[in-house]
């Protein structure tokens, strides 16, 4: 039967998680780019969440959340055939509708992470023929897999809110997307500094507030679940932002306003997997833990692998997705308020490795695979002189700001 309280959170919750994508990452990854490339970073986020929204209502929907199979769903559920208005989602008190909606949310923000990957240098085609190839071919998929009634989801893996399904299937297909692209002109010595770091901490701050939505959604009712869920999501990005901006004052002897929100975001990143497992102490170990760790990710990957992943989507999602992810197990009995573990605490972290392990490769040759489609049909990199006038201009004919007007 459904229930009023529920269905409402959810769809508030879903709203919420569509203002992650709109505007929020926009802004984030906007302020983070040269302010010739401002409207291009806007376009990308707008444009995929539209295509996205069309081809899971078609048939990824389907894909993802229909059938019983192991490794992808049927098309029983294409064109949302299957959906009557009073219909209510198996093992929940919320519309299918509902549920359909909050999912479609899901898919719209991970192909949109992958955005901050190759930022400034890709063709506007090659952004909307490998989202959509993505959707289909990597998160579809694993989705299923962990959530859907698939292997991962029979094995017992532990991803509350998608620190699997979502960062880490984004990060390690943005660290392919940028190796496969090539750097920006200059990099990594004299890439231009964000043009708007006001902006970025705009784009973060709505991400924060999103995320309650995002995690505390995932418990797919109102209750202790989602009130545990949101305190742990708030106390974990909290903590990760303070371990950044320590880290960044010891190292260079000022913090900055920049690094702080990223430190956010992995904090966020890190929590979402476990977010509806553990109690207070627990987000507060996995916030620390993902602020360190995920500092440290971004200087590997851009200092020590020399890949141009502009806006740091394997540092600090990939990285941060798959540490929280692996730490489950660890983190759910610190202190009061987690959950219990179906098995014990290896046996369950073995489960985590191995969900983490496949992913990450089947996410890597898929997104390998989609790349080499999408430069055949669509190109793929703007050429030098479009990168120094800027994609703004060059792809759409715009400009981020008129200081005529």
């Amino acid at each position: 039967m459904i229930n009023g309280a529920d269905t409402a959170w959810l769809m508030i919750s879903s709203a919420l998680v569509l203002l992650m994508m709109l505007p929020a990452l926009g802004f984030f990854y906007a302020g983070l780019v040269q302010a010739k490339n401002i409207l291009s970073v806007l376009f990308q986020t707008f444009a995929i969440a539209a295509i996205v929204s069309l081809m899971w209502f078609a048939f990824v929907y389907s894909e993802a959340f229909s059938g019983s199979g192991a490794w992808i769903g049927d098309l029983k559920a294409m064109f949302l055939q299957h959906l009557p208005r009073d219909a209510v989602h198996p093992g929940t008190s919320i519309p299918e509708s509902v549920f359909v909606m909050f999912q479609m949310t899901f898919a719209i923000i991970t192909p949109g992470l992958i955005i901050g990957a190759y930022v400034e240098r890709i063709k506007f085609g090659a952004v909307m023929l490998f989202s959509a190839l993505w959707l289909v071919l990597v998160y579809a998929p694993v989705c299923h897999w962990v959530w859907g009634g698939g292997y991962f989801g029979q094995l017992g893996a532990m991803d509350f809110a998608g620190g699997i399904v979502v960062h880490l299937t984004a990060g390690i297909s943005a660290l392919l997307a940028a190796a496969m692209l090539g750097p920006r002109h200059g990099f990594p010595h004299s890439v231009q500094p964000p043009h708007a770091p006001w902006m970025v901490m705009v784009g973060a701050a709505f991400l924060w507030v999103g995320w309650f939505g995002f995690n505390a959604g995932s418990a797919l009712k109102a209750g202790s679940d989602a009130g545990m869920t949101m305190l742990a999501t708030h106390l974990a990005a909290a903590t990760a932002t303070c371990v950044w901006i320590a880290v960044e004052w010891i190292k260079f002897g000022k913090p900055s306003l920049v690094g702080a929100v990223t430190g956010a975001v992995a904090g966020l990143a890190t929590i979402t997997p476990a977010s509806g497992y553990v109690g207070p102490l627990g987000a507060v170990f996995l916030g620390a833990a993902g602020g360190l760790v995920c500092y440290g990710a971004v200087h590997v990957v851009k200092r020590m692998w020399k890949v141009d992943d502009a806006l740091d989507v394997l540092g600090v999602h990939g990285v941060g997705g798959a540490l929280g992810s692996l730490l489950v197990p660890f983190a759910v009995g610190l202190g009061v308020g987690g959950t219990t573990l179906a098995r014990p605490v290896l046996a369950q972290f073995g489960v985590q490795l191995e969900t983490v392990i496949v992913t990450g490769l089947w996410s890597a040759a898929a997104t390998f695979v989609i790349i080499k489609l999408t430069k055949a049909v669509a190109g793929w990199r703007i050429d030098r002189e479009q990168e120094i006038q800027g994609l703004d201009f060059s792809s759409h004919g715009e400009t981020g700001y008129n200081m005529n007007g």
